[in-house]
């Protein structure tokens, strides 16, 4: 069990509530940008899942440590759907006691998830907030057309403690953050250097100095030449109507590979879930998605590629279903790149941590999970008004379980850009495979720095070039910049190395983060940048580049070469 868990399972003990309720999660108020629009009306129908306790959740935390420790007897040992299930699924004891009160109160259950671990139940509105000791309000917010359902406090009943891990909708409001929706001010930091690799063209011939795949290839030693093998699917997520359209990518192979023939027949499979659709038709790119598949098709020549496509308007619920699709599926994915994320408050600690364990459990099936850090520096992906003194954490790239990515900009040296997210989780402790980086940084940080979690973990893991990539959209070429840039083009190398293991009869990598930390000299440590946000003036508090790991670069940008013999190797 991890500490923030612990610390809210002590709190379900001490603190109770009148009626039998023990007060399980709340909040003062609301997150920025929601306005209240008062109580919800007591006969409206409420649909609220309950993310029921995981039998043997520290076992699966145990055991993923185990097979993702190089050095360890079991290492890279991926578990299958069923072994994942025998962890996360709910004990008999939890489903009893849950069917128990679902039975004494009248209600039913209409959903379970693959492993069990997740129930729906719906009610009006009046009988959830008397069962729970809830006040569900109606909440408005710019970025979503219809007001949801919310309430600040949320209580179990006390035969339920210890067997609810979270329920939703409950205090969570997180908004997905859609990725690079207008250019990011570079805030005074240097154009690239006049001397750059080949194919990173700095002359007069590109004024915009943008990044093509080109480019990425030369600078981090990325083959060009076709992957061999078949069972190695690179899966690029896309939520919230953010949709990949073929002819882009056909037009972006063709123009900017134009040394990979195949590539002007680039496609990918469709997989979807919540009913999610991917409309191909003139003006439906989204500029995320098509940003994600052009950089993975760019880099990861001849790579299977795949694009989950999740419906509904719901973010948290479609982060979940997502963890559950790459744990239960039978042949899930090698590795899988994010574009998406939101400050961890707006998550709240229960939902985070549950869908961080969806994580896990993902990771333990051999996914590599890669996931951009956001791009309001150490101010997190918060909406208006901008707090520059305010140090926040964004997640899905927070959790433990997943390989978080920041950005570079300019060649020798690279420099950490100052819009890269990084910093320290509320919710998650130190793990042990970055103890020795994050202590060793901790020791460079001055005094008079905001409050932020010292004990927490750690982010980004790594990084890359994340500055004016150069990007087919809806038959338009336009520059784009963020981690949601880096992200992509990391998962991409991670898969090139996945094809050689794969064609040497090895394991795939899975789960990166331990092998990331004990192989530093595979990256390119970067020593300069301030990541005081693009919202911020440069001379803002945030956190600077050092020697080693730092909240910025992570450990540094991989060299391929470096990455694939250390991979090979072990």
């Amino acid at each position: 069990m991890s500490f923030a868990r612990l610390l809210g399972t002590l709190s379900l003990v001490l603190v109770v509530s009148a009626g039998n309720l023990v007060q399980f999660e709340q909040r003062k108020s609301a997150p920025a940008g929601f306005t209240s629009k008062g109580p919800a009306g007591d006969d409206h129908p409420l649909s609220l899942r309950f993310g029921l306790a995981s039998n043997n959740i520290a076992g699966l935390h145990e055991k993923l440590a185990s097979i993702s420790k190089p050095g360890s007897p079991d290492f890279r040992k991926w578990l299958s759907a069923d072994e994942v299930k025998a962890f996360v699924a709910p004990s008999e004891e939890t489903l009893k006691a849950f069917n128990s009160f679902a039975s004494a109160n009248g209600l039913k259950t209409t959903e379970t998830s693959p492993f069990g671990e997740w129930v729906t139940v719906s009610m009006p509105v009046a009988k959830a907030n008397k069962l729970f000791g809830a006040k569900y309000t109606n909440f408005t917010h710019a970025d979503i057309p219809d007001p949801i359902m919310r309430t600040l406090s949320m209580s179990l009943p006390s035969e339920l403690v210890n067997h609810i891990d979270v329920v939703h909708p409950s205090t969570a409001f997180a908004l997905p953050d859609p990725g690079p929706r207008k250019p990011i001010r570079l805030g005074g930091l240097p154009k690239r250097a006049a001397t750059a690799p080949e194919n990173c063209d700095v002359s007069d011939r590109n004024p915009d100095n943008v990044i093509t795949p080109a480019c990425l290839q030369a600078l981090y030693n990325i083959p060009a030449t076709p992957a061999t093998q078949e069972n190695n699917a690179l899966l690029v997520t896309g939520y919230q109507n953010q949709w990949a359209q073929i002819d882009d990518l056909q037009a972006f192979m063709k123009e900017l590979r134009p040394d990979y023939s195949a590539g002007v027949n680039q496609t990918f499979l469709r997989l979807a879930i919540d009913h999610g659709t991917n409309p191909q038709l003139p003006g439906k790119s989204g500029i995320e998605a098509q940003l994600d598949i052009e950089y993975v098709a760019g880099i990861a020549t001849g790579v299977p590629l795949q694009f989950l496509t999740v419906g509904g308007d719901d973010f948290l619920i479609s982060l979940l279903h997502t963890a559950e699709f790459l744990a239960s599926t039978p042949f899930p994915p090698t590795v899988m790149t994010t574009s998406y994320g939101r400050e961890e408050p707006s998550f709240g600690n229960s939902l985070a941590n549950k869908i961080c364990d969806g994580y896990a459990a993902a990771s333990a099936r051999g996914v590599s999970l890669l996931f951009s850090s956001g791009d309001g520096g150490v101010n997190g992906n918060h909406d208006d008004p901008w707090d520059c003194e305010l140090f926040v954490s964004v997640f899905p790239a927070s959790c433990p379980y997943v390989t978080a990515v920041g950005s570079t900009i300019s060649f020798n040296p690279e420099i950490a850009v100052n819009f890269t997210g990084g910093g320290f989780s509320e919710y998650f402790p130190l793990p042990s495979y970055q103890t020795a980086a994050v202590d060793a940084f901790l020791k460079t940080v001055p005094d008079g720095l905001p409050n932020f979690n010292r004990a927490g973990r750690g982010y980004p893991d790594l990084s890359l070039q994340g500055w004016n990539y150069l990007v087919t959209f809806n038959g338009q070429r336009i520059p784009v910049s963020g981690t949601s840039a880096s992200a992509p083009t990391v998962a991409a190398m991670i898969s090139l190395v996945n094809d050689k293991l794969i064609a040497a009869g090895k394991p795939v990598l899975g789960f990166l983060n331990p092998f990331v930390y004990a192989n530093p000299s595979i990256f390119n440590d970067i020593l300069i940048g301030h990541n005081s946000g693009w919202e911020c003036p440069a001379s803002t508090a945030g956190f600077d580049a050092a020697e080693g790991w730092d909240p910025l670069s992570g450990v540094g940008t991989p060299d391929f070469e470096r990455l694939l013999a250390a991979a090979l190797a072990t």
